[in-house]
């Protein structure tokens, strides 16, 4: 019997629909699941006729493949993984690669990594965006891990991956031991702070404007053919406009969001290597907030605001909510390009910021027009510090400032929430600001715990500390 290419453990949506994707483009593929039911149905079913076959065993399962050995795991990530690992050693060989696509916190990764090419094994940790459609008919995939791997895995995943419009794959190395899932994580965190901001500007449409969802699936489809252009624009679309029994489905779904710790691990990352994440915070902080629905019931029978009132041109008004909107996003791509400048730094990573760009370009959740530009950026200088010097977000942003001001402030008069496009733009005044207040707390800091402070008529790096009570 001729060796099969590659092993899929795992099959659920997204892992059926990888092994499906891997057997179009030409490779054959072995799946294996705990359940042997799930992957007799999926073998009865969707990819009855292809060259996909199935293994009862572990056992069975390394042993019908070709070398060295590539065997894909998309389960649970945590536990399940290491027991899956800890599963297939014994049956490999040396060069052997195991690959973990599932959403891993990227520390378990380089533990994984260094731990497995001890043994003489290679590992590859990648981030898999898209969904269950991406991983069927094109995903972004971020592999991180063993370099020797890549060379092995490539024509897998970049034949499979989505491609921008020349063609060339949104897939491509990323780095050494857990740079591709770091990757994955700032992806993940980015979505956060996109959603977050796109469901403000939904209330305030809704609330402040009163208007109705056909009115906003007019203007989120017309949203998606300028500069916000992107999947999500165009999910919200479709969104406002499903209905069931007639009435707008979104108005029965339950307030309360759920996460499954990305944008959590992003936040903790960016306080760990301090680099100031604060817009995908507050989307993170949104989601637990959203989550407190009980008590926020009872706290709106207890607690006032102002009732919104919007006096204005409506129409003028969506054009602001649609500058606001763009130049809320730029500043939640530049907060996770630091992060990832930071943790480059910390981590030794040669990280291609273009290239991480173009591998969200298609396939991703974020994908969008907007991608683009930023790869052009990293392309004409790889070593840029901050999104908002480059001429064309720089343009951008300031164009769209009276109305981002206008809308934050609107907001925030009518009582309305709205923390991620407030955090953006506090964090663009900050960033824009030669002075902030830092001066104050260096001396309260050195006041009450003598922690010292530099001076502006000295050189950096040369500390002092005030008796400032005289005693």
């Amino acid at each position: 019997m001729n060796k099969i290419n590659i092993a899929l453990i795992g099959t659920g949506v997204m892992g059926e629909n990888l092994a499906l994707n891997m057997e179009s483009k030409g490779y054959s593929v072995v799946v294996h699941d705990k359940s042997r039911e799930k992957v007799e149905n999926f073998i009865k079913g969707k990819a009855a006729g292809k060259k996909i076959k199935d293994a009862s065993s572990v056992h069975e399962l390394v042993s019908m493949l070709e070398k060295p050995r590539k065997i894909m795991m998309m389960v649970p990530a945590g536990k399940p993984v290491d027991d899956v690992i800890e599963e297939l050693i014994p049956y490999l060989d040396k060069g052997d690669i195991i690959i973990d696509g599932g959403n891993s916190h990227f520390p378990d990764t380089t533990r994984r990594t260094k731990y497995l090419e001890e043994k003489g094994f290679l590992f590859i940790g990648t981030g898999v965006s898209g969904g269950e459609e991406g991983a069927l008919k094109g995903p972004s995939i971020m592999p991180g891990g063993s370099p020797e791997a890549w060379p092995y895995v490539k024509p897998i995943f970049q034949s499979i991956a989505a491609k921008v419009e020349d063609g060339t794959p949104c897939c491509d190395w990323v780095g050494e031991n857990g740079a591709g899932h770091f990757v994955k994580m700032v992806h993940n965190g980015i979505e956060y702070g996109d959603m977050q901001l796109i469901c403000e500007v939904y209330q305030i449409m809704k609330d402040l404007l009163g208007m109705n969802y056909d009115e906003m699936h007019k203007v989120f489809k017309e949203w998606n053919k300028g500069e916000l252009n992107s999947y999500l624009i165009e999910i919200t679309r479709d969104i406002l406009a499903f209905k069931e029994d007639g009435y707008p489905l979104i108005e029965k779904i339950l307030d309360t969001a759920g996460q499954k710790g990305t944008g959590k691990w992003a936040v903790i990352s960016s306080l760990d290597l301090g680099a100031p994440l604060t817009l995908i915070g507050e989307a993170v902080y949104g989601r637990t907030l959203s989550a407190l629905k009980d008590e926020r019931v009872e706290a709106s029978k207890i607690l006032s605001g102002p009732k919104p009132d919007f006096k204005g041109d409506k129409n003028e008004f969506i054009e602001d909510l649609r500058n606001a909107l763009y130049a809320s996003k730029i500043i939640s791509y530049t907060q996770g390009y630091i992060l990832m400048r930071y943790a480059a730094k910390e981590y030794d990573w040669n990280l291609n910021y273009g290239g991480i760009a173009l591998m969200w370009r298609g396939g991703c959740i974020i994908r969008s027009v907007f991608l683009g530009k930023i790869k052009e950026a990293f392309d004409k200088n790889p070593k840029l510090t901050n999104l908002l010097i480059v001429p064309f977000f720089k343009d951008k942003v300031e164009s769209s400032q009276a109305s981002w001001r206008t809308v934050v402030s609107s907001a925030i008069t009518n009582g309305i929430w709205c923390p991620a496009l407030s955090s953006a733009l506090n964090y663009f005044d900050g960033f824009r600001n030669s002075r902030l207040p830092a001066n104050l707390l260096q001396a309260q800091r050195d006041y009450f715990g003598a922690h010292t402070y530099e001076r502006i008529d000295q050189p950096r790096g040369k500390f002092f500390h005030t008796n400032w009570i005289g005693k």
